[in-house]
């Protein structure tokens, strides 16, 4: 049988973990944080070179609203099957 509390010969004084010395040495290596900015001025300029609005997306953009045939009828069967065998979020008894 489990005795219900542990017997307290057995639980850490605070004074045998500072004894270790593990502790303590840890705190001596620790390096100070460094933030390092290289990726975000890199990126900042990529998105400088590169315009917000693609003139050609937007007219690609146009066209396919236009076509009455866009999206085909495979791709919308496609996009139906997914959407049945997704599982109904709603019904999860967990």
């Amino acid at each position: 049988m489990i005795p219900s509390t542990s017997p307290s010969d057995r639980t850490a004084r605070p004074d045998s973990v500072l004894a270790s010395g593990s502790s303590v040495n840890r705190l001596k290596f620790q390096r100070p944080d460094l933030l390092s900015t290289d990726s975000a001025t890199a990126l900042h300029s990529s998105l400088v070179h590169h315009p917000e609005i693609r003139p050609e997306m937007v007219a690609r953009a146009r066209a396919l609203a236009a076509d009455p045939a866009y999206p085909s009828v495979a791709i919308m069967r496609r996009v139906a099957q997914q959407i049945i065998a997704a599982p109904d979020l709603s019904e999860d008894e967990s």
